[in-house]
């Protein structure tokens, strides 16, 4: 699985799949859902159905990354 740039981190959308999540971090499938099912996940995960979501400003947090600062206002 490919590391996510740092140009591709800054355009995530608010909340990612658990996948995407991983992808960032340079974890495998199997791992983030064992990580996901045990709680320990390295930052905060919403329960959504079935889905894992997780904020995307905490995984930038996580990964020391400065959240994109917004110019079409």
């Amino acid at each position: 699985m490919k590391v996510l740039t740092l140009a591709e981190l800054q355009q995530l959308p608010a909340t990612v799949g658990l996948l995407t999540a991983a992808q960032a971090l340079g974890l495998g499938r199997t791992k983030a859902y064992e990580l996901a099912k045990k709680g320990e996940f390295p930052c905060r995960i919403i329960r959504v159905g079935v889905a894992y979501l997780v904020p995307t400003a905490e995984l930038l947090k996580l990964l020391g990354v400065d959240l994109p600062i917004a110019t079409d206002r």
